[in-house]
């Protein structure tokens, strides 16, 4: 894989307002990936490696600097962009200290926000579907039946993360959503959809990446034994080439989860 490395010295105000390092990626998996198909898709997808990288707004870390930050949904969006092998600059904001630049394009301050055709768009939901739209090769989108599967993991996750009771159900109410996945894994995994990876996945992945790191840290709690197929999804996800290249540092997400827990 090509990776260039550059500063961009744009700033606007303090000259800490702003920490964005931009990583250009682009396809070099392809030639690792036989399974592609035809030699005509093998070079369209080549020739989309070369095409003007999409831009992307990520949260910097706040640990390491000029590391990727622990957003879920931006990693999420990365996956997306990474296993449909498209080339990317990523502009690292501090959102502790935004920049007017990123104000201007992103109002509310949030992340990610990623620039299609001269327009920037926001949500994680929004800008994945629109690559699939733009981009339908390699396919990743679930079937609207399977869409839904494990989305109530994360939001149990949170409420056992910031419980300070242990008798008050919120840690059985993860469990209960972990047992119902682990169920339907056991059926029709090992992926959401099959055999294959597709978006659930790719949104489902971070989150239980967070889960598995804040969970582990502030409450010495893991995904039990008695559930292997989740451990075995969490493993093969966490696993994959594109997640290993996106994920945030486990003191990143401690770091963001802290004022969560101790507030």
């Amino acid at each position: 894989m090509e990776v260039l490395l550059s500063t961009i010295a744009t700033t606007t105000g303090s000259s800490s307002a702003l920490l964005a390092t931009t990583f250009r990626r682009g396809g070099g998996r392809l030639l690792l990936r036989p399974r592609l198909g035809s030699t005509p898709r093998r070079a369209a997808l080549k020739a989309r490696a070369s095409a003007e990288p999409l831009e992307v707004c990520a949260k910097a870390s706040v640990t390491v600097p000029g590391r990727l930050g622990d957003c879920p949904f931006t990693q999420r969006v990365l996956l997306t962009i990474e296993e449909k092998h498209l080339p990317y600059d990523i502009k690292l904001v501090d959102l502790t200290d935004k920049p007017d630049w990123f104000l201007k394009i992103s109002p509310e301050g949030k992340v990610p926000i990623v620039k299609f055709e001269e327009q920037w768009v926001a949500d994680s939901d929004v800008i994945t579907q629109a690559i699939e739209e733009k981009y339908p090769e390699p396919s990743l989108a679930t079937p609207p039946e399977k869409a839904s599967i494990g989305s109530k993991i994360f939001s149990t996750f949170i409420g056992f993360l910031k419980s300070k009771d242990p008798s008050d159900g919120t840690e059985q109410a993860l469990l209960s959503e972990l047992t119902s996945f682990n169920s339907y894994l056991e059926d029709n995994g090992p992926f959401i959809n099959g055999e294959t990876i597709s978006s659930a996945d790719l949104s489902l992945g971070p989150k239980l990446y967070h889960m598995e790191i804040a969970l582990g840290h502030f409450k010495n709690w893991s995904v039990p034994d008695s559930l292997p197929h989740v451990q075995n999804y969490m493993k093969t996800i966490f696993g994959v080439d594109s997640f290993v290249k996106t994920q945030a540092l486990q003191e990143d997400v401690i770091a963001g989860w802290r004022p969560k827990v101790m507030g």
